[in-house]
């Protein structure tokens, strides 16, 4: 590793960015996620809406990481802005003296680069989910939250015996957004069984837990909700706009968290 970039044993080298991050891509990807997505969860993050489930993922993390004195290796596949990986690390810290090394990955260059400057105490990297630039069994722990998937991938980066844990919206997330925004059509009701089909499919050993809360809004938290989430891309204004007419004054989460072993 030089000061300003990092070579591979193949001789290929990646600048490291002023902010601290490292783009692995060789060309640009498309942006899905702009600037307004990234700033409206930061904000949500910091609400501690999404406390009750990281709380519960730092649990599984440890469990999974065995061994007393090995290191605690988690990488964050699709990590967005990088908050939840960051208050992850956070509790880990608090609650064991290993030391503890979080890598935050997405394809998203915006939220890596947010990550990167907010959070420094974990490495980040835009990077290809399905091309992943990470050695063979590096990490002990594999999360991924609310983002594709590529087990393939996954199977390999994370060490035998490691965990691959992965959630999932349950049926009744953000249950009274859709029930406004999708009234009357197929999108009103949601199903995740067919994802979860294809994790047990790749991974052995699997283990299922739901989280469930229910959250009072404040007032001013529904703009934030509505730009953060992929439930609001495509919907016209007025529709956004009749979501705050209504007044939700309560939001429900509902998670499925999959727990699987790597070969």
């Amino acid at each position: 590793m030089a000061e300003s970039s990092l070579r591979c044993v193949r001789g290929h080298s990646f600048d490291i960015a002023r902010q601290g991050y490292v783009n692995f891509l060789s060309k640009p990807s498309p942006a899905t996620y702009d600037h307004r997505l990234f700033e409206a969860r930061r904000r949500m993050a910091r609400t501690g809406l999404f406390q009750p489930l990281e709380t519960i993922l730092g649990r599984l993390i440890l469990e999974a990481s065995s061994g007393p004195d090995e290191p605690v290796k988690v990488l964050d596949a699709g990590c967005g802005e990088g908050s939840q990986l960051a208050r992850i690390r956070e509790g880990l810290s608090r609650s064991t003296a290993r030391p503890v090394l979080t890598v935050g990955m997405d394809l998203a260059k915006e939220g890596i680069r947010r990550a990167a400057g907010e959070y420094p105490q974990s490495l980040w990297c835009v990077a290809d989910l399905a091309n992943a630039p990470l050695a063979d069994g590096a990490f002990t722990v594999l999360l991924n939250v609310l983002s594709p998937a590529n087990y393939s991938e996954f199977r390999r980066i994370t060490a035998a015996g490691g965990r691959v844990i992965k959630v999932l919206p349950g049926q009744d997330y953000l249950k009274e957004l859709r029930t406004i925004l999708y009234e009357g059509s197929p999108r009103q009701q949601y199903s995740n069984e067919r994802t979860a089909a294809l994790f047990r499919e790749n991974l052995r050993e699997t283990q299922v837990q739901q989280v469930r809360y229910q959250v009072k809004l404040e007032e001013d938290w529904l703009e934030s909700l509505l730009r953060m989430t992929p439930l609001s891309w495509g919907i016209k204004e007025e529709s956004l706009h009749e979501v705050k007419l209504r007044g939700v004054r309560e939001i429900t989460m509902d998670y499925v968290i999959l727990t699987g072993r790597s070969e």
